[in-house]
This record gives C-alpha cells, sequence and structure tokens, in this order.
C-alpha cells in the first residue's frame, strides 16, 4: 500500500505545478520575493513607506455551486477570475489596492491539466486586478470529493492610505449613487439559479442557444465575474472622491447596499435608470421569482455601487467610460433610516 494506491498522486501534483507555473508568472509584480514552491510567499512592503498610515486589507471568498455548472460543462478556465473577483472587489471596494492572492482547490481527483485551467484563470483575474499570485495548495482529498469536483477558494490582501479607506462617514442627503454594469449573475445566487434551470443542468441544456440571451445559456452564466479594481481606481485618479462603495453579491441591494451607509442616511434606487440584462428577466419569468426577491439575491445589472457629491457625479461617470465600463446614475442618498428602497 501506498499514497497513490490510496487515491492521492503526488506526482500529479509535481505536474500540475510545473504546468500552472507559466501562469502565474505573468502576475508578477516588483515586490514579490522568491518564486512559487516555498512554503509562503513573500510581499515587500518597502514601496509603501510613503503613505502617512498605510492599512492592510483583506478578503476571502469562493465561487460556490456556480463551479457546477463548469463541471457539467467541462470548462475550467473562467472560474479563477470568479474567485479572485470575489475577493478584490471586496478590497477595491473599501478604497484599496489590492496587492497579492493565494487560491485554494481541493479535488477529488488531481488531473493536472485541469489544475492548471483553473489556476490559468485565477491568473488572469489576477492580471484584471493588478495582483500578483504568490502561491496556493491544491489538496488532493479523494472519498471526500467526487473524481470529477473541486472547490476553489482565495483570499486577498491590499493596502490603502487610512485616510483614504471608503468608510461612508462622509455620506450626505443628496449625494449620487453610480451603478457600474455588471457582467451578468456573477457568482452569488446560484443555488436559486441551478433551481430554475433545473432540466437544463445538462450538457446539452447548457449548451442550448436562447435568443433572448443572444448566446447560449451555459456562456451567460458562466460568465465570470466583473473585477472593479481599475474602475474605481479611474474614479479616483479623475479627482473624484467615492464616499460608500458597496459590492452587490449574495443578499442582492436589499443586504449590499445598507452596509455601505452611516446612520442616519437611505439609498433610494430607482430601478428605470439601467437596463436590467435579459438573463435576470429570463430567470424572473422561468422562476416565478417576485421582483422583491430578484433585487434581495441577484446584482440585477449593477456589480458595484458607488456614492459621490452630485457636482462630481458627471466626471466620475466620464471616468468609468472612459475606462470601459457602463455605469448610470442610479438614484440619491436621503435622509432617513439605514437602508435602501429599491422603486
Amino acid at each position: 500500500m501506498d499514497y497513490k494506491k490510496a487515491g492521492v498522486d503526488i506526482e500529479a501534483g509535481y505536474k500540475a505545478v510545473e504546468l500552472m507555473g507559466k501562469y502565474v508568472k505573468e502576475t508578477t509584480r516588483p515586490e514579490v520575493l522568491g518564486g512559487i514552491g516555498g512554503f509562503s510567499g513573500a510581499f515587500s512592503m518597502a514601496g509603501f513607506k510613503g503613505m502617512e498610515e498605510p492599512t492592510l486589507l483583506s478578503g476571502t471568498d469562493g465561487v460556490g455551486t456556480k463551479l457546477k455548472l463548469a463541471f457539467l460543462m467541462d470548462r475550467h478556465d473562467t472560474v479563477g477570475i470568479d474567485c479572485v473577483a470575489m475577493c478584490v472587489n471586496d478590497v477595491a471596494c473599501a478604497g484599496g489596492e489590492p496587492l497579492f492572492f493565494l487560491d485554494y482547490i481541493a479535488c477529488g481527483k488531481n488531473v493536472p491539466e485541469k489544475i492548471a485551467q483553473i489556476v490559468k484563470g485565477v491568473a488572469a483575474g489576477c492580471l484584471q486586478a493588478g495582483a500578483a499570485l504568490v502561491g496556493g495548495e491544491t489538496a488532493e482529498m479523494p472519498g471526500f470529493y467526487p473524481e470529477d469536483e473541486y472547490d476553489l477558494a482565495g483570499f486577498a490582501v491590499g493596502i490603502a492610505d487610512k485616510k483614504d479607506l471608503i468608510t461612508g462617514e462622509k455620506l450626505k442627503a443628496g449625494d449620487t449613487l453610480i451603478g457600474i454594469a455588471s457582467s451578468g449573475v456573477h457568482s452569488n445566487g446560484f443555488s436559486l439559479v441551478r433551481k430554475v434551470f433545473e432540466k437544463e443542468m445538462t450538457p446539452e441544456g447548457l449548451n442550448t442557444y436562447v435568443d433572448s440571451l443572444g448566446t447560449t445559456l451555459g456562456d451567460a452564466l458562466l460568465a465570470p465575474t466583473k473585477i472593479y479594481v481599475k474602475a474605481l481606481r479611474a474614479v479616483k485618479e479623475a479627482g473624484v472622491t467615492v464616499k460608500g462603495c458597496s459590492h452587490i453579491t449574495g443578499g442582492g441591494f436589499y443586504e449590499n447596499v445598507p452596509r455601505m451607509l452611516k446612520d442616519g442616511v437611505r439609498a433610494v434606487i430607482k430601478k428605470d435608470s439601467y437596463p436590467v440584462p435579459p438573463i435576470f428577466r429570463l430567470l424572473a419569468e422561468k422562476g416565478e421569482i417576485e421582483e422583491t426577491m430578484m433585487y434581495n439575491t441577484f446584482n440585477m445589472g449593477l456589480g458595484m455601487i458607488i456614492a459621490v457629491d452630485p457636482a462630481e457625479a458627471e466626471r466620475a461617470l466620464e471616468a468609468l467610460k472612459a475606462a470601459g465600463e457602463q455605469a448610470w446614475a442610479v438614484g440619491t442618498v436621503e435622509a432617513g433610516e439605514k437602508g435602501v428602497d429599491v422603486c
């Protein structure tokens, strides 16, 4: 008896590391010390000595049951982007610059080529965010996961000068809310998505072209989560102060928007201020989901909402457009009990 007969192939692990190496190398930043393969990732902080009060920010998350679609479609090169996005968007939402990222893959069987594809996606997400992929872990766990399945999670660390943190404390009635377009469902609500499309949860069903979506159902649902790091940086570089910021993830508008507010102010979002993407209309119709539940579960086409002074709103919108983003003035901040009205 040996480890391989018990279900763990150490040689496959070595091959996976070798295959993913080129993707990891592409994400390197000047601050990265050493290379992949060590027991920890080293990152120099020397370049941030100019900050008055450098403050570390962190975020951790996974991809969730969206992975089930990747298994069915046997496509593994985009879920890594989702994993990175869910972490770095939270860091950026607080005003931070993502510095580095680590991933964790747990699988039933280590197929090096599949693991390399997953990490290829992670590296692509890191490149979008400007973060270095400094390490990770692939755990082969036979008997715990089915051979053709895996889980994927990650952890990001970023930095901001304390004075630049986005806390919501300077929000006031009259501030403008700007919504930045999502790329689709992102990585939340997929337990409901899979229930709505239960009959389509086959390779054939997911590869079926849907006229209203302009693509296959699988492509629409598997579209990777948008990374907003560069978009928020563009707003900052345009001289606009972001007073509040909300990453619209699980819990949709009703859970996430209040998280950026201080006591005594309320967010009012106008549903007709921007176009809701077809995938959400299809979900609502096919699943017979009430509108309130849709806004309480999904991003409904807005992956990030920021609050700015009304005098700076147009400049923020122009900066986002120049950065390649679609964005709209979607509402206002008003005096009242902390919360959100979607009307």
